[in-house]
């Protein structure tokens, strides 16, 4: 018998966790489907008397990338509509697709389904591969007997999700490419350029201007301790890596980011279009609406906004109204919950949150084609201030280094 921690959710979407002693994951996975709990996440408590030899470290590890993962979902929602069996639509699949850590799951998960063990719970193996979202849609698609629109969906959802990722590189590309360019001019000016400058000032013995001793200062610095200034912003980048991998540093964070100036209103709008659009497409599907919630809450990649969102999910569980606890989280515009009062009136909640959705899109695209035209005054600003401080540093000495040159002689 081996230990096993485990995270799901209950029947009605509440996290749930603990440990079991079974002869494996897949008998796991099976004992929590028993109990009425859709796994998250399933993993073998270490044993600690294990050699080093036997512990198997990745510092590298592969990942399925969002464009394989939509193949996969075309691929399947194509073949469940052509009656192909789930098992052989799995096994051809896994030997056809090009990522290699794919094919492994997929053949795994193919084994675990020829063993009796649903495709749900076959999958939530993997969370490294099947994300909460995907695991929900196909458990919904299974006890629907609507797998083949599942696939489809989350095919839908992914490509929204690409296609938004795509839209912030592309926008932010010329700031980082600005930034880049201007971090890299200073470091050549402080160790190369500056050093040049201070040394033929200090043979005529001239008394520098304090622009100039400024930077002679700073170049100083960076060459004695360029290795203390490395080592801070390799401690720093890691300590804050590590403070938001914790549940309060991470709330925290994603509550800062939407404060921002300029892009934290686009933050908001992606995951709030990310909720609405995964909402009601796990309605559409007959999830439960507080189970539908919680999962949803979950994709936005904001924790804060899923906290609100779950906010509404015991409000709902009170007995109150979707828009009232809507209401309540003051995340939404008016114009938002009027349509979700309509969509509670006519019985189509989940189509009123589809148009939900593509209003956040529609803003969300208006505000990343505004992000570089707000940008680029900032950039342009902060560059002609460096490029002042370095001009006044260098040539206000060289207007006076004649005089003292003459002096000199």
């Amino acid at each position: 018998m081996a230990k096993f921690q485990f995270q799901g959710r209950d029947s009605k979407g509440g996290a749930v966790s603990g440990e079991l002693d079974v002869v494996s994951q897949n008998a796991a996975a099976s004992e929590l489907s028993r109990r009425g709990i859709i796994p998250v996440k399933i993993t073998e408590v270490e044993d600690s008397g294990k050699s080093l030899s036997e512990i198997n470290i990745t510092i590298f590890k592969p990942k399925v990338n969002l464009d394989e993962l939509i193949i996969f979902c075309r691929q399947m929602s194509a073949l469940t509509r052509a009656g192909i069996p789930i098992m052989r639509a799995m096994k051809g699949l896994a030997d056809s697709t090009n990522s290699e850590l794919l094919s492994e799951t997929l053949t795994d998960v193919t084994k675990r389904l020829e063993s009796g063990i649903n495709l749900a719970s076959s999958m939530q193996i993997y969370p490294d591969v099947f994300s909460d979202l995907f695991i929900s849609m196909i458990h919904v698609g299974e006890n629907t007997g609507q797998l083949e629109t599942a696939f489809k969906r989350l095919s839908e959802s992914l490509e929204l999700e690409r296609n938004t990722r795509k839209r912030i590189k592309k926008a932010t590309g010329y700031p980082k490419m600005v930034i880049g360019a201007i971090m890299t001019a200073l470091f050549i000016v402080n160790l190369f350029v500056i050093p040049k400058f201070a040394s033929v000032f200090a043979k005529f013995g001239a008394e520098l201007p304090l622009p100039t001793q400024i930077l002679v200062a700073t170049s100083e610095f960076c060459l004695d301790y360029w290795w203390l200034m490395i080592g801070l912003v390799i401690a720093g980048i890691y300590g804050f890596k590590q403070w938001v991998k914790t549940e309060k540093g991470n709330y925290i964070w994603d509550r800062k980011k939407l404060t921002f100036p300029i892009v934290g209103v686009l933050f908001e709008q992606i995951s709030l279009s990310r909720f609405t659009r995964n909402f009601s497409m796990m309605l559409a599907a007959g999830m439960p609406i507080t189970h539908a919630l919680a999962i949803a809450a979950e994709s936005t990649g904001n924790k804060f906004i899923a906290a609100r969102i779950f906010d509404m999910k015991v409000g709902i569980e009170r007995g109150d109204s979707l828009l009232r606890t809507a209401r309540t989280t003051e995340i939404f515009t008016p114009l938002v919950l009027q349509m979700i009062a309509v969509g509670e009136e006519t019985g189509s909640i989940d189509s009123l949150l589809n148009e939900v959705a593509d209003f956040y899109d529609e803003e969300a695209d208006y505000s990343l084609s505004r992000l570089s035209e707000a940008i680029e005054p900032i950039l342009i600003v902060a560059m002609g201030g460096i490029v002042l401080v370095l001009a006044l540093g260098v040539f206000l000495p060289i207007w006076d280094l004649g005089s003292a040159a003459m002096g000199k002689g």
